[in-house]
């Protein structure tokens, strides 16, 4: 029929109008300049196999202070936190484990928080100040956080450690500002220093070998000792 082959072309069009409109959404929009640059080098570009040529990526200054060193990068904008530490300033100690925010291995702490570097692009930390597990201590001089994993075997293969560190020193931060957790009994009050807390706000630090236990027992040490 005349009216159901309308019908369907026109199903048609919204899909593939439907499908180009979510394409677009992850395509930077260039400036009136860089629209002007990639007209004149389009040639010079490499292409897709269609022969649509290849947008170059945005790019941005970003200065930030990583362990107490300030760095000035030209990154991508699409460049995560965790990229830049890795792969431009070389700090390798942050892991890449699930590149998906559910690991914890890529733990770093910015500006006293801890965050999940995978998570957060290089741009939105301007000015920022981040510590990573190299910023803690040296295998001279280890971070009492350190120290007591060591002690206490908290870790096996070691690929989350550097991410279970940075996320235990922050979490006795978090518990002597008084901020409370899932488990806290009483949110007015001061968080206790117990199995349960830590263990509820070390959740997002997953450790594959299983040495949760230890973990803990490495964490109450130190809190001990800074009481």
């Amino acid at each position: 029929m005349e009216g159901s082959g309308n019908l369907e072309m026109s199903r048609r069009g919204l899909l593939f109008g439907s499908a180009a409109a979510v394409a677009m959404t992850g395509v930077p929009f260039a400036t009136p300049a860089q629209a002007t640059t990639a007209q004149t080098t389009a040639s010079e570009r490499p292409a897709m196999p269609d022969g649509t040529p290849v947008m170059s990526p945005v790019m941005s200054k970003v200065s930030l202070t990583v362990n107490g060193t300030s760095h000035t990068l030209q990154l991508d904008t699409r460049t995560t936190l965790l990229d830049a530490l890795r792969e431009h300033l070389h700090l390798t100690g942050t892991k890449k484990g699930c590149d998906h925010g559910q690991c914890g291995a890529c733990t770093v702490i910015v500006d006293g928080r801890r965050l999940n570097s995978c998570l957060s692009l290089a741009v939105m930390h301007e000015g920022d100040s981040v510590t990573t597990i190299e910023g803690l201590g040296r295998p001279d001089d280890l971070h009492p956080m350190q120290a007591a994993f060591v002690k206490h075997d908290g870790y096996q293969c070691g690929y989350c450690t550097p991410g279970q560190i940075c996320s235990a020193v922050a979490v006795l931060d978090e518990i002597k500002a008084g901020i409370p957790s899932h488990v806290s009994a009483d949110l007015t009050a001061a968080p206790q220093l117990t199995a349960t807390e830590l263990r509820e706000r070390m959740s997002g630090n997953i450790c594959r070998c299983g040495a949760y236990s230890n973990i803990v027992d490495a964490i109450t040490e130190v809190a001990g000792r800074d009481a």
